[in-house]
């Protein structure tokens, strides 16, 4: 994929990968035990509506993180097919004080006519907006990719991943995601929003030209169908969480060919889909 130049404004308040006060907020709270009550500075994660713009057309407004915002717009319309690489993109324009995105295209792609009726309230926190149907998997194609890991770098990567969250060592109130070889965390980011995160790390690869092939990627959400899916649209062939998948994930990874891992805590992990990628030991 050509790199290219795209235009942006942004408020560099808000984007980059550190976590900073932008996207914690400071309050008194009290800590309260059966024979005392403290007051003491507390700290939450930082919630803003975000309208994503495309081709001056309103699309959709997400509740999300106010950080790397052109990240999560430009991923979002990855994962829902409205954009398809880089090349397509024009310019980006965040307006922070508005909480909105404006993406242009050179081929002014417009959604069609009952694209926003396919929309769903997905099982999500911060009730994540999703235009993908179980149908939709029906269109994509099964994943080949022979790549394989090893359970001790699965282990070794979940460590270090939960290790990356600096908002949730802070808050314990975001969802984090990361894009990973089988040795080292690529790309990483974080959101009030697991389905956000995802998007986030996406929209990075795509804006700076980062492969996604023969990656893995770590999330710290339950794997729900609507994020199998998103995954499964850049071909990642290993999708790992710390947390549980539900029914339709698993169903979904399996017709899919996708190694889907899960509830990797402490040494152990479980595996409920094509397990033959995972090889033991490792050290």
């Amino acid at each position: 994929m050509q790199n290219i130049d795209i235009p942006m404004i942004v408020d560099s308040m808000y984007v980059g990968t550190g976590a900073g006060e932008s996207e914690v907020t400071r309050i008194s709270v009290s800590q309260l035990t059966d024979t005392e009550k403290i007051n003491v500075e507390g700290a939450v994660a930082k919630e803003q509506a975000l309208t994503i713009m495309l081709n001056n057309q309103e699309l959709i407004t997400l509740l999300c993180t106010p950080m790397d915002v052109n990240y999560l717009a430009i991923g979002f319309l990855f994962s829902e097919g409205l954009i398809k690489d880089g090349a397509t993109l024009k310019k980006i324009t965040v307006d922070n004080k508005r909480g909105i995105v404006r993406v242009e295209t050179y081929n002014n792609v417009e959604p069609s006519s009952d694209f926003l009726f396919k929309r769903i309230i997905t099982s999500g926190c911060g009730r994540g907006a999703s235009f993908y149907n179980v149908a939709d998997a029906q269109q994509q194609k099964k994943i080949e990719s022979q790549l394989k890991v090893s359970t001790h770098d699965v282990l070794t990567l979940v460590h270090e991943f939960q290790r990356c969250s600096r908002v949730y060592e802070v808050t314990h109130g975001v969802h984090s995601a990361a894009l990973c070889d089988s040795k080292n965390i690529i790309v990483f980011n974080e959101d009030v929003g697991r389905h956000n995160a995802i998007d986030k790390i996406f929209g990075e690869c795509l804006l700076k030209d980062i492969s996604t092939d023969e990656r893995i990627v770590i999330t710290s959400g339950r794997i729900s169908s609507e994020i199998l899916l998103k995954v499964s649209h850049r071909n990642i062939p290993i999708l790992i969480s710390v947390s549980a998948p539900t029914d339709l994930g698993v169903k979904l990874a399996d017709d899919l060919g996708i190694t889907l891992v899960g509830l990797v805590r402490g040494k152990k992990m479980t595996a409920y889909t094509n397990d033959w990628r995972l090889e033991s030991g490792g050290e």
